[in-house]
């Protein structure tokens, strides 16, 4: 599962002309499952999203995290992230889950940030959506949970 955090003071998600999902400060995830993820990598991924520490101490140094500001999270289904721009003009997406394994995932991922108490707002998998992200920073980072192993 591969995962874009930003860090935000807000976010939204509108579908068909409809706010679906907004949060304050906290964090925006596009978040993408890769062909052969597990149940282990959405939660190992969403473990490592709660815990990087990306927002400032009093001295304005990356010291706390957001279960630490408890934070709000918007995370957005993404299978764009498996991508394959190597050859021609058109993306390949075969390295992207098959829907109905990915939503699963996606929805897995979702639930184990919602356990630890924060506030989680989603899109709708697999709509077309209109995603609004005020970056903080701009701080904007990529964990991929292959890249643990």
């Amino acid at each position: 599962m591969r995962a874009v955090i930003q860090r935000v003071d807000e976010g939204s998600v509108t579908i068909n002309g409809k706010i679906e999902g907004s949060i304050q400060k906290g964090m925006v995830i596009l978040l993408g499952v890769q062909n052969g993820d597990t149940e282990e990598d959405a939660q190992w991924l969403a473990e490592k999203c709660m815990n990087l520490r990306i927002y400032e101490n009093e001295e304005g140094k990356f010291d706390l995290s957001l279960l630490d500001i408890q934070g709000e999270v918007l995370v957005i289904s993404q299978f764009t992230l498996f991508g394959d721009c190597r050859k021609g003009r058109r993306p390949s997406f075969t390295e992207a889950a098959e829907p109905e394994i990915a939503e699963a995932l996606y929805h897995r991922f979702v639930q184990a940030i919602h356990e630890k108490g924060l506030k989680v707002q989603t899109g709708i998998f697999a709509a077309r959506m209109l995603v609004h992200i005020q970056n903080n920073g701009p701080v904007t980072l990529i964990v991929d949970s292959r890249e643990r192993r």
